[in-house]
């Protein structure tokens, strides 16, 4: 059993993917981040940087204790380790996943988020920010867009967690002021995705939990006014 730490936001996606994905048994503790839940003690024990998803695994392959996971790239190949499923056993396939995942990891989804934070949430429009950061968020979608001109998906000919991560990122494509049609193999692989049965899955428990949220001024405090001393 996966117990999983979520909630409906791109990295909180790419988790329940793969879960949707592999059929893995699973449960969804709901962590509301406008709410402050996630400086909960509790769940500061399995996630110390604040942030879900996290997940903690109550069957570890060696038999032994619960283990849990936090930060999304960590949780993505930890299951797809412990799964078999969606990394390649081989080294060199192997290393085209991890290197995308991790191009992920450090650029689209941090890019991406600022560009979010500038552009819809931020108390003023500041436009060198959002000049800065959609230039750079279009800077990666090209990027995106050429490695997947002569391949199906991003690490190759197969589905990976590479995708599960990048693909979530995407989905707010108009929010970032990007337009899909500009970047056609980019577009290809994102409608190829979107239609996958396990996508839908994942994307409909989103609903089920945002409409108990929103993104009022108490909630931007908590979310955008975080320091050292929120975790004491």
């Amino acid at each position: 059993m996966i117990e999983l730490f979520y909630w409906p936001t791109p990295n909180g996606h790419k988790i329940t993917l793969f879960l949707e994905e592999t059929g893995l048994d699973y449960t969804i503790h709901p962590i509301d981040i406008g709410k402050g839940e996630q400086f909960d003690p509790a769940f500061l024990r399995i996630a110390p940087n604040n942030r879900m998803p996290a997940i903690v695994d109550r069957s570890p392959d060696d038999g032994g204790a619960p283990v849990s996971v936090f930060e999304s790239g960590a949780i993505l190949l930890y299951l797809a380790e412990k799964t078999g499923s969606f990394i390649p056993a081989e080294l060199r396939g192997r290393v085209e996943v991890l290197q995308w995942l991790f191009w992920q990891m450090g650029g689209l989804g941090p890019m991406a988020g600022q560009n979010h934070h500038f552009v819809q949430y931020a108390p003023e429009q500041l436009p060198y920010a959002i000049e800065r950061y959609v230039d750079e968020t279009n800077r990666l979608y090209g990027v995106l867009n050429k490695r997947l001109a002569d391949r199906p998906f991003v690490a190759g000919d197969r589905y990976s967690i590479a995708d599960m991560a990048s693909y979530p990122w995407i989905v707010g494509h108009e929010r970032q002021q990007q337009k899909l049609e500009d970047f056609p193999h980019l577009e290809r692989w994102f409608r190829t995705i979107e239609a996958r049965p396990a996508t839908v899955r994942a994307y409909a428990l989103g609903p089920k939990y945002r409409a108990t949220s929103g993104m009022d001024e108490a909630a931007k405090k908590i979310l955008f006014g975080q320091t050292a001393k929120s975790l004491s």
